[in-house]
């Protein structure tokens, strides 16, 4: 839908059923409308007695198939009746913040992109990080650069043979992969 001939259906409070091009229909409260991004985020779960937790749809509203105007509702951004569980959404930050940083540790630095695809696939089925350009396996074993099993170094002789096989496998799956390319 053009954004310039919404606009005023888009005001904020008022209550819409919607349909989209994809088949999907609900209802919900206009929260706000961007015109220049012709982004409509709407609220849902006004009339279902949720309490306080409520979803927040965003949608370009070139994907409205039709609407209808349902009515004027209570200022959805009114401060007195939002409610922010923060206890919630700081745990959500930290989960986040310590999941962003477990991922950067398992991306290697100064690495070729065989080396960190040969991380990966020794990643699915063993304990392995990053130091400096040594993969380290369950803390003992370590595979330095070129990464061939020849590369593979310490721990028992059962867990080098194990990584031994992995980078082999790995390096045959490479291979054939830029083969087929």
């Amino acid at each position: 839908m053009e954004a310039q001939a919404q606009g005023e259906e888009f005001a904020v409070g008022c209550m819409l059923s919607i349909k989209t091009t994809l088949g999907e229909e609900f209802q919900g409260q206009v929260i706000t409308f961007d015109r220049p991004s012709n982004l409509l985020v709407l609220q849902e779960g006004v009339k279902s007695g949720a309490g306080p937790k409520r979803n927040i749809r965003l949608l370009k509203a070139n994907y409205i198939k039709e609407f209808s105007f349902l009515g004027q509702g209570e200022d959805p951004l009114d401060v007195n009746k939002c409610f922010l569980d923060l206890n919630t959404l700081q745990a959500r930050e930290e989960s986040a913040i310590r999941q962003a940083e477990a991922d950067a540790e398992r991306i290697g630095v100064g690495v070729t992109a065989e080396a960190q695809s040969l991380f990966d696939a020794l990643s699915k089925t063993l304990p392995v990080r990053w130091d400096k350009t040594t993969i380290v396996v369950m803390n003992e074993v370590r595979v330095s650069s070129p990464y061939l099993p020849e590369s593979v170094t310490g721990g028992t002789p059962a867990a080098n043979e194990r990584v031994r096989k992995v980078l082999e496998f790995e390096k045959k799956r490479l291979q054939s992969r830029n083969l087929g390319q």
